[in-house]
């Protein structure tokens, strides 16, 4: 069994998506489409802007989620998944993938998850950090005796989990975790604390308007990033994406799960080459590709 995974943020490059832009018409007329959606020329930043303009959140989504989607539409004769994740913001891009949510749609959720975490961050200094070469366990140990904000993010995989929180509550947490024989403890230079409670105003924003957004059956499983579980009914599926922003993306368990579940390789759809990375570490002999037209 084939599984398609779609990289989340920190994948971005300028020039990401020309090539699909200058080959292919029905990608330039969606690439156009999202152009007008926006508001704005993201293909310009995209093709020709500078890593600064590619690392604002509310470009960095929607360039990240337009690229995976519109690759994977030009894939069309290959692109017969038997299951899909997509890591953090990804998970927008699997459902479009996976028929689940219109292209339209899904863009418009992204930009306006986008604005509304960039709000949030504005709202109340906070920041993340990698934690490097300890167990799962240990660190949430450490993380459950600090009186500040500082919980599990991104359980990224075996060994490497990037946690989140105020900006004294990380400084505590490095500190700690070194202390309990992390190799590494990084602060990163992200613009706030995804996937915690920080997000609160930023997870309500958006519940809304995934109220409103129609969400079909999607033609494969989904294993969301809340649960952790393949995933098809369409209202579970809106429920755990409103929990995204709030909860840890718990991706080492998705691939444990999608491994368990008989999948025999992957294909990373999007830019960069990160998830192979990741899962690498969780099962070294999964065979995985990028994706190619």
């Amino acid at each position: 069994m084939n599984a398609y995974v779609f990289p989340g943020q920190g994948a971005q490059y300028v020039g990401m998506g020309k090539d699909l832009y200058d080959n292919f018409e029905e990608a330039k007329t969606l690439f156009e489409k999202a152009n007008d959606i926006l508001g704005f020329r993201i293909t310009d930043l995209m093709f020709e802007g500078t890593d600064e303009d590619l690392r604002q959140t509310n470009v960095t989504q929607p360039a990240i989620f337009l690229h995976s989607v519109i690759l994977a539409k030009m894939m069309k004769d290959q692109f017969k998944p038997d299951m899909v994740a997509g890591h953090s913001l990804g998970e927008f891009s699997a459902l479009v993938a996976a028929n689940a949510l219109s292209f339209e749609d899904g863009l418009k959720l992204v930009h306006k998850r986008a604005l509304a975490m960039q709000k949030a961050c504005e709202t109340e200094p906070s920041t993340m950090a990698a934690i490097v070469g300890l167990d799962d366990e240990t660190v949430e140990n450490v993380l459950k005796d600090i009186e500040e904000v500082v919980v599990p993010a991104n359980y990224n995989t075996t060994g490497q989990l990037v946690i989140s929180g105020s900006m004294k509550g990380i400084d505590a947490a490095c500190e700690k975790l070194k202390e309990a024989g992390a190799k590494r403890a990084l602060p990163l230079n992200v613009g706030g604390a995804f996937h915690s409670p920080l997000m609160e105003p930023a997870r309500e924003e958006l519940a809304k308007a995934i109220a409103d957004t129609q969400i079909n059956k999607p033609v494969c499983p989904i294993y969301q990033n809340v649960t952790a579980k393949a995933e098809t009914e369409p209202e579970t599926i809106k429920e755990n994406l409103v929990q995204q922003l709030t909860s840890p993306v718990k991706w080492t368990q998705i691939m444990q799960n999608m491994i368990a579940d008989g999948m025999t390789s992957y294909t990373e759809v999007g830019p960069g080459k990160v998830l192979q990375g990741l899962i690498k570490k969780i099962d070294r002999k999964m065979p995985a590709q990028s994706a190619e037209i």
